[in-house]
């Protein structure tokens, strides 16, 4: 039999997107890069300096819903604009139209280099699938859905909480624990029976916020410390990790 690697009681397991079983992360803090690089550029001359693709991401988008990602770095950098409206074009200086301009880099990235998911992830989800528990992805992202799909991935989840069904919902997103809660009503079991899987430090926090039964810290880009110290249960480097084969 396979052990999950999951402490008695777990029944069901919300998988973060970026990061956890998807290789977008890193298409994700591209696109942010190019839109912010631009936005700067065209705000502070030739002289600005550049958002930086580990650190600022990590700091203030990574995990967050799109429009709180942009306010957060522009704080970071001391501007602020109007907030604008969900349906704001990309080349409206808002927060929404940044975020706008930004998704469309993302769609252009995808379409361009694929989606790879991560191996160890997939085995992972393919176990714990086997072993009856319940799953769901929890994303901030708008395109969760056609990232699964373009992965292949799609099957191996029952629950689908992401940005769209977040805006339908008025759930408020990460560091806010109310996406990963609605993935477990919706999946029926208890956040005290449910397993967190997230990298991002926002993640973390959601869980720890949430009272989930045991939140994992997937660390991909060596932030182990700051996921324990931000409410991980346990840090892996990939999901399979967690498997083991017991008689």
């Amino acid at each position: 039999m396979t052990s999950l690697g999951l402490p008695p009681g777990i029944r069901a397991c919300l998988f973060d997107l970026d990061g956890v079983l998807t290789r977008t992360a890193t298409v994700h803090a591209a696109a942010w890069k190019e839109m912010f690089d631009a936005f700067l550029r065209s705000r502070k001359g030739a002289g600005f300096r550049p958002f930086d693709p580990v650190a600022d991401y990590d700091e203030y988008v990574d995990g967050l819903p799109r429009a709180d990602g942009v306010r957060s770095f522009l704080a970071s950098r001391g501007i602020r604009l109007p907030e604008g409206r969900p349906d704001d074009p990309p080349e409206r200086d808002t927060v929404h139209g940044l975020g706008t301009r930004k998704n469309a880099l993302v769609l252009e990235k995808i379409k361009e280099m694929g989606v790879q998911a991560y191996e160890g992830s997939v085995r992972y989800a393919q176990a714990v699938r086997t072993a009856g528990l319940r799953r769901a992805v929890v994303s901030s992202s708008a395109n969760c859905r056609d990232v699964l799909v373009a992965a292949g991935i799609a099957d191996l989840f029952e629950v689908r909480i992401d940005g769209l069904v977040a805006a339908e919902r008025a759930l408020p997103g990460k560091p806010h624990p109310d996406t990963f809660l609605a993935a477990a009503r919706d999946l029926g079991v208890t956040p005290g029976q449910s397993a967190v899987f997230e990298d991002a430090l926002a993640g973390m926090e959601a869980g720890r916020a949430g009272a989930f039964g045991f939140v994992v810290g997937v660390d991909r880009v060596g932030q182990a410390a700051a996921l324990r110290s931000h409410g991980a249960d346990v840090v892996v480097r990939d999901l399979d990790e967690l498997l083991g084969d017991s008689p």
